[in-house]
């Protein structure tokens, strides 16, 4: 027997146990409370779900801001479990469809969250990195799927990828759900028809340049 195979098993460290399950449950409390409604739940009602006390909530997060920290973490780690992977060497009608099909049923999934973190993003930096980083996500994906299309845009494939990142954000899936009461089919197709328009474009004279100038 090795030295290291005479060394005993190292015990799990149950304090350490004990609060990763706590932090836990309080993201849990939080993104269910956002879901039944509560777009502003307070620091009592997130501690009386999770059953703790609002001591201990605030010994695992420091702030709400941590708190938003963490929950956008796993937010975007749902995000990612739910994506499936599109395949490059599809039709690109076929890359639109699946493309879109999956960005309806995330933002689908996330709206009641999106909709409370609206509430708060204009005093919470937490929530703005949060959203900066579930658009840089959005921004990858379109990269990969569609980098042959993209790739004919030349100088104006940042352009194009911005475009195509605003109609597949939930802002705009939300003024087609909320504000114009548009079904999910029908703001599909609507999203289909946007990301075919932008990438039909991108042979054609690229959009970054002052007006009417001369592509070199």
């Amino acid at each position: 027997m090795t030295e290291a195979e005479s060394l005993p098993t190292p015990a799990v460290d149950g304090r350490t146990a004990r609060r990763q399950r706590t932090r836990a449950a309080i993201v849990d409390a939080l993104l269910d409370l956002v879901r039944e409604g509560e777009l502003k739940p307070t620091g009592a009602k997130i501690a009386a779900r999770a059953q703790i006390s609002q001591r201990a909530l605030w010994a695992n997060f420091a702030d709400l801001e941590t708190l938003y920290q963490a929950t956008g973490r796993v937010l975007l780690d749902r995000h990612d479990e739910l994506a499936m992977d599109i395949p490059v060497d599809l039709p690109r009608a076929e890359r639109i469809a699946r493309f879109c099909a999956q960005r309806a049923e995330l933002h689908e999934l996330i709206s009641p969250f999106a909709r409370a973190n609206r509430l708060r993003e204009p005093f919470s930096a937490a929530l703005r990195r949060n959203r900066r980083r579930y658009l840089d996500r959005i921004a990858a994906d379109i990269e990969r799927v569609f980098d042959e299309e993209l790739r004919l845009a030349g100088p104006g494939r940042a352009d194009r990828v911005a475009a195509l990142v605003a109609c597949a954000s939930w802002s705009w899936w939300s003024i087609l759900r909320e504000d114009l009461a548009i079904d999910v089919e029908r703001a599909v197709q609507l999203m289909e028809l946007t990301v075919a328009g932008v990438l039909e474009t991108a042979a054609q004279v690229p959009i970054s340049g002052p007006p009417g100038a001369t592509p070199s």
